[in-house]
C-alpha cells in the first residue's frame, strides 16, 4: 500500500526539523507522497489554547488527502496527530515522544483506533517513559523505548528506520 504521509514537527521546531525530514526521506523512498505543515506561526504565541489551531490546521490538510493517509509527528506534532487520527480516515499513526496530556489543555488523546507505533526515550525529561508505557498498554500499541531524551537526537536514524518498517507493514 502507498499513500500520503503528513509529518508534524514539535513545538519550537519547523518543517525542516531533523526527525520529520528523515521520515519524509524514508516515505519518499518507499513510494509515499508526503508533506510537512508549518506550525511555527501558531507556536510563536506559546499559548496552550493554540493547540486547537494546530489540530485544525492538520485536520484541514488531512481532509484534503485522497487515498491512504498516515499521520506522524514528534512531541506536539505527535499530540495533534493523535487527535486528528480520530477525526479523519487514517491508516496509521507514528508517534515520537508523544505527550500523554498537556497541562492547561482540556482534552487528552487516549484512543488511537488505527495501527500505532511509538518511539520514546527512556530518559525523556518532559514525558516519563512509564506514563507512555501505561498509556500504550490498553491498546497494545507498538512501543520502542530507546536510551535517549525527549528530543531523540541520538536516534534520528533509528526513528526513520522504524518509520520505514511501520509503513511497509501497513
Amino acid at each position: 500500500m502507498h499513500g500520503h504521509v503528513i509529518l508534524s514537527h514539535g513545538l519550537e521546531s519547523s518543517p525542516d526539523a531533523t526527525k520529520v525530514t528523515a521520515l519524509a526521506a524514508v516515505a519518499g523512498r518507499l513510494g509515499w507522497t508526503h508533506e510537512r505543515p508549518d506550525y511555527s506561526d501558531i507556536d510563536a504565541g506559546r499559548r496552550v489554547e493554540d493547540i486547537e489551531l494546530r489540530i485544525a490546521r492538520l485536520r484541514e490538510r488531512a481532509e484534503r488527502v485522497e487515498g491512504p493517509l498516515v499521520l506522524a509527528g514528534s512531541s506536539m506534532g505527535a499530540f495533534i496527530s493523535g487527535f486528528v487520527s480520530e477525526q479523519v480516515a487514517c491508516e496509521g499513526l507514528f508517534l515520537m515522544a508523544p505527550p500523554i496530556r498537556i497541562d492547561g489543555f482540556g482534552r487528552r488523546f487516549d484512543a488511537a483506533r488505527v495501527p500505532t507505533r511509538i518511539v520514546h526515550g527512556w530518559d525523556d525529561e518532559l514525558i516519563p517513559a512509564q506514563a507512555v508505557i501505561d498509556w500504550a498498554l490498553p491498546r497494545r500499541d507498538g512501543l520502542v523505548l530507546v536510551d535517549d531524551s525527549h528530543r531523540l537526537a541520538g536516534h534520528v536514524d533509528f526513528c526513520a528506520e522504524e518509520f520505514g518498517r511501520f509503513l511497509a507493514a501497513l
